[in-house]
């Protein structure tokens, strides 16, 4: 079995490689080695990017380094494969607002690339989309202290409307990526599938303020770091460990069955951000120092995705619960001793 990984070097990306190479596959990395959102993190841009690839190197996957909008240079990598996963995406929502162009043009037209590459090779293709794509109305319906949901969460299926609320480019460009998934198994009968990924966190990950929260909690609790919220820090999320989402992968391949899916914790990893904080304290012996600031145009106050679909279609469900997840993740960020922060941010 031969894979092309989009995205191969980034977080995702980087345990989808390790999950196929460890099953004997012959796996490529394709990926163009943006620090976009490293950038902003406070962390060595130039050392967190280099860890991923160092790391794949060490297992023997193949790194190409290239584009994902570069139709040709995708093609070319993707001939001779079995299976293309595309992880490749722009996913701050802050990043869409500043740069429009480039959340278009990555999340759009690097979807439709791979899309045509499946189409013309016959091979199945899975796409990262996002919850997202569902937009944010909930936030008009639920006010300060109605955030119940922790202890009895109202899940969200496939069927529910898309784009409602407030929107961001973020929102606009995975939701036509999502739409173009769909339309390829429509029109050309293409094997694909669109994952509408909830919160995804793990090892290798290097969360900011701007993406992977989960990370960027446990990262500034063990550096003594203040964390910031945006908002009352009783929004909840269902979140999914990232070796949960490679199983989720592969199951589309085995089943061969396109369509879009939730793929997250659903209602039993469902916590707030408070309760994010509260399990670090616990692994970590000490708590961090919370600071508040307003809510961030076209964020969630809360998502809890209905994994059903997935359940009952692709035969995948979730295994790792938060509090082993996010002690796992805790124990990764100590054991590569930090050498990635840059000591100058605070």
């Amino acid at each position: 079995m031969k894979v092309l990984v989009t995205g191969g070097c980034g977080f995702l990306g980087c345990h989808v490689c390790e999950f196929y190479c460890r099953m004997g596959a012959e796996v490529i990395a394709y990926d163009n080695m943006t620090k976009h959102e490293l950038l902003r993190t406070g962390f060595a841009a130039d050392e967190a990017r280099s860890y991923n690839p160092g790391y794949l190197n060490s297992l023997g996957v193949k790194i190409v380094t290239a584009d994902v909008r570069m139709f040709d240079d995708l093609i070319d990598s993707a001939t001779g494969c079995d299976y293309i996963i595309h992880t490749a995406a722009q996913p701050a929502m802050t990043i869409s607002w500043e740069d429009p162009r480039l959340d278009i043009t990555t999340n759009v037209m690097g979807t439709f690339n791979v899309l045509e590459a499946a189409r013309k090779l016959k091979i199945p293709a899975a796409s990262c989309a996002t919850v997202h794509v569902y937009g944010n109305k909930i936030n008009e319906t639920l006010k300060e202290g109605q955030f119940k949901y922790e202890r009895d969460p109202e899940a969200i299926g496939e069927t529910h409307p898309t784009l409602e609320g407030t929107l961001t480019p973020l929102h606009a460009s995975k939701a036509a990526a999502d739409i173009y998934v769909r339309t390829y198994i429509d029109t050309y009968k293409t094997e694909a599938a669109s994952f509408r990924l909830t919160g995804i966190y793990g090892t290798r990950q290097f969360g900011g303020e701007d993406h992977g929260w989960v990370a960027n909690f446990a990262i500034r609790s063990i550096l003594g770091r203040p964390i910031t919220i945006f908002g009352t820090g009783k929004q909840v999320r269902d979140i999914v460990y990232a070796t949960d989402v490679c199983e989720a992968f592969h199951a589309f391949y085995k089943t061969r069955r396109p369509g879009i899916y939730n793929i997250g914790g659903g209602s039993k990893t469902a916590i707030s951000l408070l309760r994010c904080i509260d399990i670090l304290s616990n692994i970590n012996g000490v708590r961090p120092e919370v600071r508040f600031a307003p809510d961030r145009h076209g964020d969630l106050r809360y998502f809890v995705c209905d994994i059903d679909k997935a359940q009952r279609q692709l035969g995948w469900s979730p295994t790792v619960m938060p509090e082993e997840g996010i002690a796992a993740l805790v124990d990764w960020i100590k054991a590569t001793g930090l050498f990635f922060i840059d000591k100058e941010v605070k």
